[in-house]
């Protein structure tokens, strides 16, 4: 394993499913060490979810766990303390893909755009992300996404601006591409049932779809992952090894086509099972306590 790298991440031909358990850990660190795009950041710990604020003194415990292996850090809210992170990130050096957390509640709505152009003015935002799979849950409709985007843009001037959702919502929704400077697609290969050993092929084909229709413009992967332990969805099993050669396979792509990804999650979540059952808790890379589960 020591001779693994002659360069940053140089993983092309490696088959990780030949590789055991401790070699697993090994590579992971190592990919870590080496520092990976992104990460999606929530400070949460136990008993907390949303309408929860959260601290200052919580956000910078929570950045200090992940920041020694990232460049960026993707954040969900303007609200309830999460409004802090994007001037914290930047003080301890990292970019940020800042979230809009939109949904039905109209008067909420209004609070996260205010703030989100706030922090952008301050200069705490790369990139601003104006909803998050608003379109996937029917919370919005697409005339009423395309105000807050273009709202954002005016407020937001010389910040990228893009909506985060499923990769086909972009395919079906050609009027919120157009008016987005970067596409950040969500893709999964677990939540459509793909076995853990065809999921990176499958994953392409996502990003694939969305770079179809983006004209040229630059597409991120928003979010994709793998858990470790829950129930299974059809053909995709969660356990350490699906998990950890997931992040491998990622990343290899990642580094082998140049494509930016944020890798979901940073922390295990309890309260994420009340929307995603069992599995939901278990995305992260580092455990609720903070303690890292692959490497």
């Amino acid at each position: 394993m020591s001779n693994l790298y002659q360069r940053r991440m140089s993983l092309s031909g490696l088959d990780v499913r030949a590789l055991s358990n401790d070699d697993l850990r090994d590579l992971v660190r190592r990919i870590l060490e080496n520092k990976i795009h992104g990460l999606s950041f929530s400070p949460y710990i136990e008993d907390q979810g949303p309408g929860t604020v959260v601290s200052e003194a919580q956000i910078r415990e929570r950045l200090a766990i992940i920041e020694p292996y990232v460049n960026w850090i993707r954040t969900f809210s303007c609200t309830d303390g999460f409004e802090l992170i994007p001037a914290i990130a930047k003080e301890r050096g990292l970019k940020t893909l800042v979230g809009v957390w939109l949904d039905d509640d109209h008067e909420h709505n209004e609070e996260e755009l205010e703030n989100a152009l706030r922090i952008a003015k301050e200069g705490h935002v790369d990139i601003l992300g104006v909803g998050n799979e608003v379109l996937l849950r029917g919370d919005l409709n697409e005339d009423q996404l395309l105000d807050f985007i273009g709202r954002a843009r005016q407020g937001a001037k010389g910040v990228p601006v893009g909506y985060v959702d499923a990769y086909f919502e972009f395919v079906d929704h050609p009027r919120i591409t157009d008016a987005c400077d970067v596409l950040l697609a969500n893709c999964y290969p677990f939540w459509e049932g793909y076995p853990a050993e065809h999921a990176l092929l499958y994953m392409k084909e996502m990003y694939r779809r969305a770079a179809s229709v983006a004209g040229g413009k630059p597409v991120i992967v928003s979010e994709t992952g793998w858990p470790n332990i829950g129930s299974s969805e059809d053909g995709a099993e969660p356990s350490f090894e699906n998990a950890v050669k997931y992040f491998v396979d990622t990343y290899r792509w990642a580094e082998d086509e140049g494509i930016d990804v944020f890798y979901f999650s940073s922390f295990d979540e309890n309260w994420k099972v009340g929307a995603e059952g069992d599995v939901g808790a278990y995305w992260g890379l580092w455990d609720k306590d903070g303690k890292p589960k692959y490497f």
